[in-house]
């Protein structure tokens, strides 16, 4: 078995390597998919400062990472054929984190790093703000309907400027913009055809959904989703998620997963939304904390929208 090294992310192939972890490893009590990841790392500008994140190889492929949200906070995927690198990837989060409190949010189906935070001294936190991971089958899928004078589509090349208004307007205060939104569209596997919106009778875009889709597993992800909030309980959020996974299995997905926030403000009803779609809970996330026992000189900082979720 090849020697294990760590090094740090440099850039967009990092980010492409540390995707072909989780789709190698994706699995029906998966934590991480591929379009997850991309949108996370691009939907904004210049904020690699606050992410430090690492990479752990062996030989050529990716066995782990992590990815920090300074000054506390670390995501990370492990291979559970290399259990073992829980506790590394935790050893260099503390190593690195500049907070006096270190939170950790996995999946309760990733029992290798469980038992590693663990041995790690951390504890589960009982949360009202929680992630429940639910998946559907694409099977039977009910036609997209709009009220009068509503369009579906994907977006389309001269749509920029209307696609991240929608989204800063759902997602307010949003860090994205139409720079940032670029790098989404050019990140694998971003595909226009599974970006779709709502446009309404004045021309403003009233809802919008993208689907990555993981083509080797035949998995999309529906990440974001969200209405302007005059067009909400009219329908549009359930209609244009039912074309984009209409889509999605043009494409060639035979099941859609998506991660709805629960107790957020700013989504009360994802959960009634996606239940109405046919999707069902399989997994949840645990937050775990720590006290850090040895903070670094550099305190770096906080992102008020979050590292890893939902905007």
């Amino acid at each position: 078995m090849p020697a294990v090294t760590r090094r740090e992310y440099t850039g967009p192939a990092d980010l492409r390597a540390m995707q072909a972890l989780a789709q190698r490893i994706w699995s029906p009590s998966s934590s991480v998919h591929v379009g997850d990841l991309a949108w996370q790392r691009f939907q904004h500008v210049g904020r690699e400062a606050e992410w430090p994140t690492a990479l752990w190889e062996a030989g050529s492929e990716v066995v782990a990472w992590g990815w920090v949200s300074l000054p506390g906070e670390l995501a990370l995927l492990v291979d559970p054929a290399r259990p073992e690198l829980a506790s590394e990837v935790l050893g260099w989060f503390e190593d690195t984190a500049a907070a006096a409190e270190l939170t950790v949010t996995v999946l309760d189906a990733e029992k290798h790093v469980v038992a590693a935070l663990e041995r790690s001294g951390y504890a589960l936190q009982e949360s009202s703000v929680f992630q429940p991971y639910m998946s559907r089958l694409l099977e039977d899928l009910p036609e997209p309907v709009v009220p009068g004078g509503f369009t579906v589509r994907p977006v389309g090349a001269d749509d920029l400027a209307r696609r991240v208004a929608v989204h800063r307007a759902v997602w307010h205060p949003s860090r994205v913009t139409e720079a940032s939104y670029r790098n989404v569209m050019t990140a694998w596997p971003y595909r226009g055809r599974l970006d779709w919106v709502v446009e309404a009778p004045d021309g403003r875009f009233a809802a919008q959904c993208l689907i990555w889709l993981d083509e080797h597993n035949a998995v999309g992800e529906l990440e974001p989703v969200g209405t302007l909030p005059e067009f909400r309980r009219s329908g549009l959020a359930r209609a244009v998620c039912l074309a984009a996974l209409h889509a999605a299995r043009d494409a060639g997905a035979r099941e859609a997963v998506v991660y709805p926030v629960i107790g957020h403000p700013k989504s009360p009803a994802a959960l009634p939304l996606y239940r109405d779609l046919g999707f069902r809970p399989y997994a949840r996330t645990l937050t775990f904390t720590r006290t850090h026992r040895r903070i670094p000189p550099s305190s770096g900082s906080a992102s008020p929208e979050g590292a890893h979720r939902r905007t």
